[in-house]
């Protein structure tokens, strides 16, 4: 046989030994993912000149879009190498500011006012995620793997692991009304946490916003369809609920009382993936937005045979994954308007935040890839002037 049909029959062979382990291995069933962010900002690193006097300067907005964390010299690390991997932050105002998380080793762990590390409950297991305070004075909790717990001294109580006959696979975020009625995600019915890339790269909306009622301790689906469901809030008045789809840059929010009852609109559309949402004092909400684009995730994210390629090799999908670097967070008005944006644009100091709290002028900043808390004055960053304008920041990856 000629050179050449040896090389056309090596590579066709090639070609097909993919072609089968891909279909073999492939662990997604992949559609389209959804556009890039409409909304685009232009980072400046303006925290790069640091504020000496105790009042920082006025910074017209068009020239502060990004603030970029790691040049504020004033973000404390909190429980640096107590903590494994915080993903969510709670504040106890009631409690003189003592500071809640849950981390990868089963512990819901706290922070006294004086200073001191404790951990506070044991629970066990790798997947706890988000936490909320539940009026009678337990945790809820939100365990990735046995679906929402309520936690209190001495004792765990699954309140739901299961919703209308199917199972709750991947718990991540709680938030209680006033009449006790619990809200929470489910941000995949398809692949568990130890998973979730999985389910984010799919891009199948399998997402669902549960509800818990604590007078009939049955759950159920008060919206379904959701791009990856995360983070859960409710404004001041409970007129609506907010849930995050991390899938689908934006989070929506579902009418709760009036005439729009039951309907669901875009509260916010974000220039990134939304991960929790917590209410501020003044009644606005900050977001952590995880960063997932990097020009690889771009172009493996463009088609379903390369998303499909991709997960059909692990290591080669972990090398992807990992240029995707940064964290963000944005602070929103009770409009769903962007008020500002804060970001590490390459993750120096924090990466991959994935809740934003604020309490007594700070931030306080969990993280999936840290082993400490952040927490960041809001008091030293320069004070805003002007509206939020829509400029390019991503187009390095197109």
């Amino acid at each position: 046989m000629a050179p050449g049909g040896l090389f056309s029959t090596a590579a066709v062979a090639v070609v097909v030994s993919l072609a089968v382990h891909v279909a073999l291995n492939s662990p997604i069933q992949p559609v389209p993912s959804p556009a890039p962010p409409a909304a685009r900002y232009t980072p400046n690193n303006l925290l790069q000149v640091s504020c000496s006097s105790s009042t920082p300067p006025i910074i017209p907005f068009r020239y502060w879009v990004l603030i970029d964390v790691r040049y504020t010299q004033g973000l404390e690390k909190l429980g640096e190498g107590l903590l494994r991997e915080p993903e969510d932050v709670y504040v106890d105002a009631a409690a003189g500011g003592t500071v809640y998380t849950a981390t990868r080793d089963g512990w819901l762990q706290r922070l006294r006012p004086n200073g001191s590390w404790e951990q506070w409950r044991f629970v066990g297991g790798t997947g706890l995620l988000g936490i909320a305070p539940s009026a009678d004075g337990s945790m809820l909790v939100c365990d990735a793997d046995k679906g929402l717990l309520k936690v209190e001294e001495g004792r765990v109580t699954i309140l739901a692991s299961t919703v209308e006959g199917s199972t709750i696979r991947f718990a991540d975020a709680a938030i209680e009304a006033s009449d006790g009625t619990v809200y929470f995600s489910d941000a995949s019915t398809r692949f568990p946490f130890d998973r979730w890339f999985l389910g984010y790269l799919e891009a199948r909306r399998t997402g669902r916003l549960l509800k818990y009622d604590p007078r009939t301790g049955k759950a159920s689906v008060a919206l379904d369809n959701l791009a990856f469901a995360n983070g859960v809030a409710l404004p001041r008045d409970e007129t609506f609920v907010i849930v995050c789809e991390s899938a689908g840059y934006r989070c929506l929010k579902l009418w709760l009382k009036g005439d729009k009852t039951g309907q669901t609109e875009t509260f916010v559309d974000l220039p990134g993936s939304p991960d929790n949402i917590r209410r501020a004092p003044d009644g606005s909400f900050w977001i952590a937005l995880i960063q997932l684009r990097s020009p690889w995730l771009d172009l493996v994210s463009r088609w379903t045979f390369t998303k499909r390629v991709v997960t059909a090799f692990p290591p080669l999908l972990d090398r992807i994954k990992a240029t995707a670097k940064g964290a963000m967070v944005t602070h929103v008005s009770e409009d769903g308007e962007i008020i500002r944006v804060l970001d590490d644009s390459e993750g120096k100091v924090i990466n991959f935040i994935t809740s934003v709290t604020e309490f007594g002028g700070d931030l306080y900043l969990g993280s999936l890839a840290t082993n400490f808390i952040g927490r960041l004055s809001l008091a030293k960053l320069p004070r805003v002037q002007e509206a939020v304008p829509s400029v390019d920041i991503y187009s390095q990856y197109e």
